[in-house]
């Protein structure tokens, strides 16, 4: 499962550049001149970036997720890129569900039968 989730993303964009983003697309909820209107303008251009700057399928189905939250009206809040670096980086080593890679059985009790 880890390794179909870390083939998920090809490039590491780094965090500092997933903000910026993030924080372009929040301007229309910062700026009130700028309205919904430029989440139009902004929703390809979010999308095509992603998928560039994360390459592969998740880049591709973030795109996707990132055009439709640009688009669709007062959902600019969700930081789509900064949970794509975060899902990318930390949720992948900090997996609670991951397994221990060696097969010793731990705390076991030995019985001897004569």
């Amino acid at each position: 499962m880890d390794k179909i989730i870390s083939n998920l993303f090809l490039k590491k964009p780094s965090l500092l550049f997933c903000i910026i983003m993030d924080l372009i697309g929040m301007a229309s909820l910062l700026i009130p001149s700028l309205d919904e209107w430029s989440d139009v303008v902004w929703a390809p251009i979010s999308a095509y970036i992603f998928y560039q700057r994360f390459g592969g399928l998740g880049g591709l189905l973030g795109g996707a997720f990132s055009f439709l939250e640009e688009l669709l009206p007062y959902t600019d809040i969700i930081p789509s890129f900064t949970i794509a670096w975060y899902i990318q980086n930390k949720g992948i080593k900090n997996n609670p569900l991951k397994r221990s890679s060696n097969n010793e059985i731990e705390d076991a009790e030995v019985i001897e039968i004569k």
